[in-house]
């Protein structure tokens, strides 16, 4: 009980963290919004084309969407990158607004309903650019790491919920009103959204350029080359739309993560299927069985959404994706073995439970391994892959029930996608370490001149950090010879003198030796420790790419300088 109560806390922690910061509250309150409006669209829209052409309009449509949106999202995720986020998740928001208030003024017109069918598509079409700028702005607008696994636990659970609220206030739109009715609802739902991004405040200029992190060093630097060595070669739009599929295919940690990605939505895609046989053959309902799944499935999701955002502080992001994976898989099992209606519903309810684990996770890995400058090409290379293979999973999945039966078709898809994930397993366990947070970050937090450095750039610079131990009496820097290195006190204390006077002392916090590799000059100073000391560093060529790469860090830089140098 006391693991409970202490994970209930932190969730509990968590979630007031993300909406005690504006920025993410704003995001967090326009998704609600527009995401029950869109399940209430979702009903109604299946109502109206199941009365216009039964199942097989809906099913055609269905279909048709998915492989457009598919087609369109790597085009719309450029636009992601070449322009501010928080603009183009406005701009999206108006443009479905204005495609579903014409479809409901169209369906009361009684107008030709491929029209409708036309505008209906279009409206998911423009939708295309807005989860990929909303993946990309949260790194913008959290202060630690920790922060962006909670505020992305927070957006799913939002979903899960809206799972419920959403399709219930449809049906009961459309048990008093009509269908246009619950357009116009949606097309609200979407002002809503547009009018609180609107408001959002971006802590930095950067979301109007976006930036270029520094390469990759250490282990798995080969596996992982820098942004730039995709970004290099090659120009045109052509070449933009390609630059997130590159980036994944370059990247073994992205691949890793999108491979196994990939193998959830194919589950995904099979249960649209297995999901009606299994409430015919395996629950006492028949196919309205399939509402009582989902419902579970739901529950699940928001407890498993809460669980997500409990674990943000676990750094376990990447092993912990991948067990959820898993769990999509183990269920499966389940079901093959006992038939029976009590597995259908716990393996609904597991699979449900595992979902935003997988999504949260998943989506914060990719903003932590991506850099900035291509972070919207790669959410939307991602959601393509992840389309393609939900229609897999439901192409697949008919085929195999009618060659080899419900109960082996589940048990070969969930061996299938086990055998895809466990031996991942490992890679990931190891992923863990690099996404937890670097060693040094939170002492580099308290250096007011790297203040002004967004949390994802500042752990790129804490990366880079070394450590030196130094003797009672030993010198760090000796005043004329050449600079290499900018120190921070991590314990003990130094003193600084010029030409034998006095200058300052220095004690955990503070730091030493910027003037040297800023100035390009021998050093001012000599540097004693007073104590057994120990110092972390950068080196001369990650100090000057850190500093210089922000121009209000370089600002404070040339501030401090300036406070100093007449000391000497």
């Amino acid at each position: 009980m006391s693991r409970v109560g202490a994970a209930l806390s932190e969730t509990r922690n968590s979630l007031t963290t993300v909406f005690r910061n504006p920025g993410l509250r704003r995001v967090n309150l326009a998704f609600a919004g527009s995401a029950i409006g869109d399940w209430a669209y979702a009903t109604a829209i299946v109502v109206w084309a199941y009365s216009v052409g039964g199942v097989t309009a809906v099913g055609l449509w269905g279909t048709v969407r998915l492989l457009l949106m598919a087609t369109a999202t790597p085009f719309a995720s450029v636009v992601v990158d070449r322009f501010p986020r928080k603009t183009v998740m406005v701009t999206a928001d108006l443009l479905r607004g204005g495609l579903v208030l014409a479809a409901a003024v169209l369906i009361w017109a009684e107008a030709p309903v491929i029209v409708v069918f036309v505008l209906a598509t279009l409206a998911s079409i423009a939708a295309a650019p807005f989860r990929p700028a909303v993946a990309a702005l949260l790194p913008k607008l959290v202060t630690k790491p920790e922060e962006l696994t909670a505020a992305n636990g927070a957006s799913s659970t939002i979903e899960s919920l809206a799972f419920f609220v959403g399709p219930a206030l449809g049906g009961l739109l459309l048990t008093v009103a009509s269908v246009p009715v619950v357009i116009v609802f949606n097309a609200l739902t979407f002002l809503w959204s547009a009018l609180l991004v609107s408001r959002i405040q971006v802590p930095s200029a950067k979301e109007e350029t976006p930036t270029q992190a520094p390469a990759e060093t250490g282990e798995g630097a080969a596996d992982n080359p820098a942004p730039e060595t995709v970004e290099e070669a090659g120009e045109g739009f052509l070449h933009e739309v390609t630059a997130g599929f590159r980036t994944i295919a370059v990247h073994k940690d992205l691949r890793l993560i999108s491979l196994v990605y990939c193998a959830q939505t194919v589950v995904a895609g099979a249960s649209i299927v297995f999901g009606v046989d299994i409430a015919v053959q395996m629950t006492d309902f028949g196919p309205s069985g399939v509402g009582y799944l989902d419902s579970v499935l739901g529950v699940g999701a928001i407890l498993g959404g809460l669980v997500a955002i409990g674990r943000a502080s676990a750094r376990r992001l990447a092993s912990d994706f991948g067990w959820g994976v898993i769990f999509w898989a183990l269920p499966l099992l389940l079901v093959a073995v006992w038939p029976e209606m009590w597995a259908a519903f716990l393996a609904m309810f597991i699979i449900g439970f595992a979902n935003p684990i997988v999504d949260v996770n998943a989506s914060t890995i990719v903003q932590r391994l991506t850099d900035d400058a291509v972070m919207g090409r790669v959410f939307g290379a991602l959601e393509t892959a992840l389309i393609g293979s939900m229609a897999l999973g439901s192409i697949a999945m008919p085929i195999m029930v009618n060659l080899w039966g419900l109960q082996w078709s589940l048990a070969a898809l969930g061996l299938i996608i086990a055998a895809v994930v466990l031996p991942a397993m490992l890679r990931l366990r190891r992923l863990d370490g690099q996404l937890g947070a670097p060693e040094g970050l939170e002492l580099l937090r308290l250096v007011p001149l790297f203040a002004p450095l967004e949390p994802k750039s500042l752990e790129l610079v804490a990366q880079q950090l070394g450590r030196r131990v130094v003797a009672p009496g030993e010198a760090v820097i000796t005043e004329g010879e050449a600079g290499d290195r900018f120190y921070i006190v991590e314990s003990g204390h130094t003193t600084a003198t010029h030409q034998g006077r006095l200058l300052s002392t220095q004690g955990p916090g503070d730091p030493f030796g910027e003037i040297a590799l800023l100035r390009d000059v021998p050093r001012t100073a000599t540097v004693v420790a007073d104590e057994e000391s120990v110092l972390l560093y950068l080196e001369r060529e990650a100090f000057l790419a850190a500093v210089t790469g922000d121009s209000e860090v370089a600002g404070r830089a040339d501030d401090l300088i300036a406070r100093r140098i007449p000391t000497y």
